[in-house]
């Protein structure tokens, strides 16, 4: 087996790295960031972050987003984010997106950890497969996110000739008028620029990876099944010795069965004898960022960031709800009056 190994590696160029981490643990990983060699970490992140927050990830059995579908008469769950699908049926998307809209949520444990990620200069990017907005409510800038799978903040009409762009606050009260929007010069459908399945990935994810991706020194991978791609290949992509965390209910990313055999690529290998670098701690993101934290020294601070930025999303709600209100009070008011006239 290791003529075999040494054969591949020589072949194909592919060898092991060096070993960072003294042990393949959260233990380890939390001693490494505080060595003070760790100064570049790139965190992955997918639906199973924002979990907590009350949205639905995809794919869970039973309680994901494509098993709790059935009342758009689909004619199967991935339709709702096909673009040919959603040209002819714009209904089932635009129906869903009144219910997760953005802005309707709070960022969670792990979103904050990000954002302590940052404040402490240690952040280089984080990649997000999510739509939901919420790094940027926790914190994050644009600057920080690479937005994998689009955004809510703007969107187009879907015409190649035309492209008209939208304002967030234009498509949020298409949306929630129960509209289907349409472009004002063309009369073409206007999608949020989120990626649907079909459609090319942002420019921008491909240029930053390049950039980003080899000068990473530690990956962390949150919430995320690994199964969408190219945004699944991203692991691969730092170096050899670069340690990788997983932080997940389940083992995901893992090594295919030849490549693990042999000790390398091919993803993630926990397991294996030959395991160096890839850590996985399985739990809820919000327990694991809140273990590592506290390994860190750091979780006081985290819990004090978390308490501070809800109080400060809940004050601005009522704020906004006291606005809304007082002009309807008004109006109703007013209403009331001219029917006693008339009456």
């Amino acid at each position: 087996m290791d003529f075999l190994r040494g054969l591949f590696s020589r072949t194909l160029g592919l060898s092991s790295g060096e070993k960072v981490l003294d042990e393949l643990t959260l233990d380890g990983v939390a001693r490494y960031i505080l060595s003070g060699k760790c100064k570049n970490i790139i965190c992955m992140v997918g639906a199973g972050i924002s979990t907590s927050a009350g949205i639905p990830d995809f794919r869970s059995p039973g309680t994901g987003l494509y098993a709790n579908l059935q009342k758009f008469n689909l004619p199967y769950p991935e339709a709702i984010f096909q673009i040919d699908y959603f040209k002819k049926h714009p209904e089932p998307f635009f129906a869903l997106a009144r219910e997760l809209y953005p802005g309707q949520f709070k960022p969670t444990v792990c979103h904050y950890f990000m954002r302590m990620l940052k404040d402490k200069g240690l952040l280089t990017r984080c990649y997000s497969q999510n739509i939901d907005t919420l790094e940027r409510v926790a914190g994050l800038e644009g600057e920080d996110l690479i937005e994998a799978h689009g955004t809510f903040h703007t969107s187009h009409c879907v015409s190649f000739l035309c492209r008209k762009e939208y304002s967030m606050d234009w498509m949020k009260n298409k949306i929630f008028s129960e509209d289907i929007p349409k472009c004002d010069s063309c009369g073409s459908l206007v999608k949020p620029d989120i990626v649907f399945f079909g459609e090319n990935l942002p420019a921008r994810f491909f240029t930053t990876m390049k950039m980003d991706f080899p000068r990473c020194d530690l990956l962390i991978i949150m919430g995320t099944s690994l199964q969408v791609q190219p945004f699944a290949s991203l692991v691969n992509r730092v170096s050899n010795s670069c340690p990788r965390l997983l932080i997940n209910m389940e083992k995901t990313g893992q090594s295919e069965f030849g490549m693990g055999l042999f000790g390398f690529g091919g993803g993630m290998d926990f397991d294996s004898d030959k395991a160096y670098r890839d850590v996985a701690h399985l739990s809820s993101c919000d327990d694991g960022c809140m273990a590592l934290a506290e390994l860190l020294g750091w979780k006081a601070e985290l819990e004090e960031m978390v308490k501070r930025e809800h109080a400060l999303i809940d004050s601005k709600d009522a704020k906004k709800k006291d606005k809304e209100a007082t002009p309807s009070s008004r109006s109703t008011g007013a209403e009331a009056g001219n029917s006693d006239k008339t009456e």
